[in-house]
């Protein structure tokens, strides 16, 4: 008889499923880190709706905006040295750091998962080459690699694609290691297991293995790695764009960028120029650290239990207790 069907429960969802566990000040510091990601991500989507202006733009009807203008009614955030409007300038800026964060770790986490899944479980040779490799690459700092493969690729100023590339090549470089270690050690845990030595007598191809068993149970440290490489993914970026290796104003926003242009500004008193691009890069790395932080502590159980002061020694103990090997997808 075919097992029955579990029906789609959005409680289940990872963010939701931690979000429900959490309380008091765990529940607040996720909540602040949500809603900062979440405010951040829809000023990138909607960026061309929500900008008074272009992120190249110096005039409307012809008439110029001026450069280094205070905050006003026309530029609720003034304008910069070049003439830019810093608001539209900020805005639009959300939308390249977005882009670099989806390129990079995606890339990363794709290849990292696939390098770690393979090693842990076939093992022998490769494994010892695989990890050879990942320990030599994780000795590059991130940054001499990020300028490297800037003026590698677009020779140190670029358009939009060029620079997203240029960041996001130098960010998966350094990444995959991170993930490959993560991967690789619960594949090599996973492996003994009753329910993969089942899968294995029964007459399981290895990739059916690796992929429904494996790969399932691998990765609930993901998240909490996702997030940590998304800031660093968007202080990478700045940084290269404060150094003059990032994208060119003309082709697009970025925070960094901006920084480097109002360094002049701030011993001349004009703050606007560089308060709100460093704004922008603090709190959203703030935002994904606290996600980060949260899920951290949430995903482990003595932390989750010690949240809970209110609650009986029998709930606690009952939070500590490991999920069902049914809902952890350890039977096929």
């Amino acid at each position: 008889m075919a097992a029955p069907h579990r029906r789609f429960s959005f409680a289940r969802l990872p963010i939701v499923h931690q979000y429900r566990q959490s309380v008091g000040l765990q529940r607040g510091m996720l909540t602040a880190g949500l809603v900062i990601c979440a405010i951040f991500v829809l000023a990138a989507i909607f960026a061309p709706v929500l900008a008074p202006f272009g992120y190249n733009q110096l005039s409307v009807d012809g008439e110029r905006f001026g450069a280094q203008q205070p905050p006003s009614a026309e530029h609720l955030l003034g304008t910069t040295v070049g003439g830019y409007d810093v608001l539209s300038r900020v805005i639009w800026g959300s939308q390249t750091a977005l882009m670099v964060i989806v390129v990079a770790v995606l890339l990363s986490i794709f290849v990292g998962i696939l390098l770690g899944l393979l090693s842990g479980y076939l093992g022998g040779w490769l494994d010892r080459v695989l990890v050879v490799i990942a320990d030599a690459v994780y000795a590059f700092p991130t940054l001499l690699l990020a300028i490297v493969a800037a003026i590698v690729i677009s020779g140190g100023r670029s358009s939009l694609l060029g620079g997203v590339f240029a960041a996001a090549v130098s960010i998966t470089v350094v990444f995959i290691p991170q993930y490959f270690r993560v991967i690789r050690a619960e594949a090599v845990r996973i492996k003994p297991e009753a329910y993969v030595e089942s899968a294995l007598v029964i007459g399981a191809s290895t990739p059916r293995i690796m992929f429904r068993h494996v790969f399932r149970n691998a990765t609930r440290t993901l998240p909490l790695i996702f997030t940590l490489n998304s800031s660093e993914a968007i202080l990478t970026l700045a940084a290269l764009g404060f150094l003059g290796f990032g994208i060119e104003p003309t082709a697009a926003a970025e925070w960094g960028y901006d920084l480097n242009r109002s360094i002049a500004d701030v011993t001349s008193g004009i703050w606007w120029t560089s308060v709100f691009p460093g704004s922008a890069i603090v709190l959203v790395v703030l935002g994904i650290t606290l996600v980060g932080e949260s899920l951290n502590d949430l995903a482990d159980p003595r932390l989750r239990a010690r949240r809970r002061a209110a609650a009986t020694p029998a709930d606690a103990a009952a939070q500590s207790t490991p999920m069902a090997r049914e809902e952890l997808g350890e039977v096929p």
